[in-house]
C-alpha cells in the first residue's frame, strides 16, 4: 500500500526533529571531536550527509521544474561511496560546522517544499524516479541517517559523556 503524500511530509518533519535533538545531544563544542563516524568528526558526518542529501534534494526539485537531474556533484570518474564520501569531506573541508548544520536543517525543508508543490499522482507513479526505484511518495530520506549513522552517534555520545 503506497503511502500518502501528507505521510511523506509528517516523515522529513519527524525525521528533521530527530536530527535537531541529534545536534542538541552533541553540541557544538563536540563537533570536531573523533569517533562519530570512525575518525571522522560529527561535523565531518554533517558533511557527508549534506554531500549525499544535496544530490537527492537536487534531484527532487528539477522533477519539479520538469527538467533533467543536474550530474552528480562529484567527479564522474568516482563510483566507490568511499572514495565519494573523501571528496565530499576535502571538498567542505574549509566550511564551518554551522555553515553545514544550517544547510542539512534547510535540506528539510526544501525537500518537503518540493515534495509539497507535487501532484500526489506523480509522487505515486512506481515510475516516475527511476532513481528511486518506485514510488517517490514511498521513499525513505532519513533512512541513511537514522539506521547507519545515528546509532554510532548515540554510542559514541554514550561512550564520551
Amino acid at each position: 500500500m503506497a503511502g500518502t503524500k501528507q505521510g511523506l511530509i509528517e516523515r522529513i518533519r519527524r525525521d528533521q526533529a530527530e536530527w535537531r535533538q541529534l545536534v542538541a545531544d552533541v553540541g557544538h563544542h563536540r563537533m570536531h571531536e573523533p569517533g562519530p563516524m570512525g575518525e571522522w568528526s560529527f561535523r565531518d558526518l554533517v558533511s557527508h550527509l549534506n554531500g549525499w542529501r544535496s544530490r537527492t534534494v537536487n534531484r527532487v526539485e528539477s522533477a519539479v521544474r520538469g527538467v533533467p537531474p543536474p550530474p552528480d556533484p562529484w567527479p564522474a570518474n568516482l563510483e566507490d561511496d568511499d572514495k565519494i564520501n573523501d571528496w565530499i569531506r576535502d571538498r567542505d573541508a574549509g566550511r564551518s560546522a554551522e555553515d553545514l548544520l544550517t544547510e542539512y536543517d534547510l535540506s528539510f525543508d526544501r525537500l518537503a517544499s518540493a515534495l509539497e508543490s507535487m501532484p500526489e499522482e506523480r509522487l505515486r507513479d512506481p515510475t516516475a524516479f527511476d532513481w528511486v526505484g518506485g514510488p517517490l511518495v514511498d521513499a525513505e530520506f532519513g533512512g541513511h541517517l537514522r539506521d547507519e549513522h545515528m546509532p554510532s552517534v548515540r554510542a559514541w555520545l554514550t561512550q564520551h559523556a
